[in-house]
């Protein structure tokens, strides 16, 4: 069941109660597509740093271990060991990423695996059964992530296709909900809004499935190419016109700056690869912007990567010691940079709750728009 707190504007301050716990909104989402945060992160460090939904990949862990071994060993909480709520996305990225390895047709999506080249087929019904399987809090449903640019013909023939995808996902997902072996009966569904950056498409598609009485609905497509002020110009025109008592995803966003604009626009919950993807490539999130831990300006620096900073790498060691472990190429130094990057975005979505709940959103995210921009000036 998903409850409003309060608004400040467009912003919502909500929350997700699930079989797993309840979701606390704005959240971010951790992204550990293989049942793990890339960087040697480990799920007792995701409760350290304050993670609330650790986010899977659906395609990814039916390739590899397999979806029905995963069942067999109790689903992906207790194979991971993670107790909260997982989202597992549907597979339908891949559509869009694999573009080399992948046929669609109406009845779903002909893949050739990218880890051995074995022949996959994945349709509405497939993917439900494969995230049943997996057991997660929350299944996204079966879409095409289009190509941008794409032409209005495809478009309009690639979101009236997922939609009757969409409909097939909600039927599959009653009927495996049923079933006496299914792991999590009360597995809640996402639908998905799509229409690259034409404006009608998306706006029609979202008062079309806000209709199918969904658990939530994503905005997806997005962030593969279009510019930002297309992005939240496509935020402004369909946030509206999906259900307002229903939580609302935008996949694969963000930026600090993305979600401080994301969430002035009514989105809940995010996620992202950029945290753990920037760290292990040693660039930090700040309030003062993103640093570069390579740089020879941090040799001798003796201070956090963050002043009054609480995650675990800002509490015990300095910006030099943790570059000489990124120039040495030790896991560590790689380890401390994703820690402190989820812990900077987790913590970040606390004072986005709290500004909300005060009613003082539209100063505090201009406050830290202006703080981020600091160091991306220098």
């Amino acid at each position: 069941m998903y409850r409003i707190i309060t608004t400040d504007g467009r912003a919502k301050r909500g929350e997700l109660t699930t079989v797993h716990g309840t979701i606390q909104t704005p959240v971010f989402m951790n992204v550990g597509t293989v049942g793990a945060i890339k960087g040697a992160v480990s799920t007792m460090d995701l409760h350290m740093i304050g993670t609330q939904v650790e986010l899977s990949n659906t395609y990814h862990l039916h390739v590899r271990p397999g979806d029905t071994v995963i069942k067999k060993l109790g689903g992906l909480h207790r194979f991971m060991n993670w107790d909260r709520p997982i989202l597992t996305d549907s597979g339908g990225f891949q559509v869009f990423s694999l573009t080399s390895l992948r046929k669609i047709k109406e009845e779903g999506v002909y893949f050739h695996s990218h880890i051995d080249g074995r022949k996959i087929f994945m349709g509405p019904e497939e993917s439900m059964q494969i995230q049943s399987n997996l057991a997660s809090t929350i299944a996204m449903a079966f879409d095409e992530c289009a190509p941008y640019p794409a032409d209005r013909n495809y478009m309009v023939n690639s979101v009236n296709r997922t939609t009757r995808w969409l409909k097939r996902c909600k039927d599959e997902m009653s009927r495996l909900n049923s079933l006496e072996d299914t792991i999590n009966p009360h597995q809640l569904l996402f639908g998905i809004n799509q229409g690259g950056t034409y404006e009608d498409i998306r706006t029609d598609h979202a008062k079309t499935i806000a209709e199918m009485e969904l658990d939530g609905y994503a905005v997806g497509g997005l962030a593969v190419g279009e510019t930002h002020a297309e992005m939240y110009h496509i935020l402004d025109k369909v946030v509206p016109c999906l259900p307002q008592d229903k939580p609302t995803y935008l996949m694969g966003v963000g930026t600090p700056a993305n979600i401080l604009e994301g969430v002035d626009r009514g989105i809940d919950f995010f996620d992202c690869v950029y945290p753990s993807r920037n760290g292990r490539h040693g660039h930090v999130y700040t309030n003062h912007g993103k640093l570069n831990l390579f740089n020879a300006r941090y040799e001798l620096d003796d201070r956090p990567i963050e002043e009054e900073c609480q995650c675990p790498a800002c509490r015990n060691y300095s910006r030099a010691y943790i570059r000489h472990l990124l120039k040495a190429k030790e896991m560590l130094g790689m380890r401390l940079c994703v820690l402190h990057n989820l812990y900077f975005y987790n913590h970040l979505m606390e004072e986005i709750r709290e500004a909300i709940e005060e009613h003082r959103y539209s100063a505090f995210k201009k406050a830290k728009l202006e703080g981020f921009l600091i160091n991306d000036k220098k």
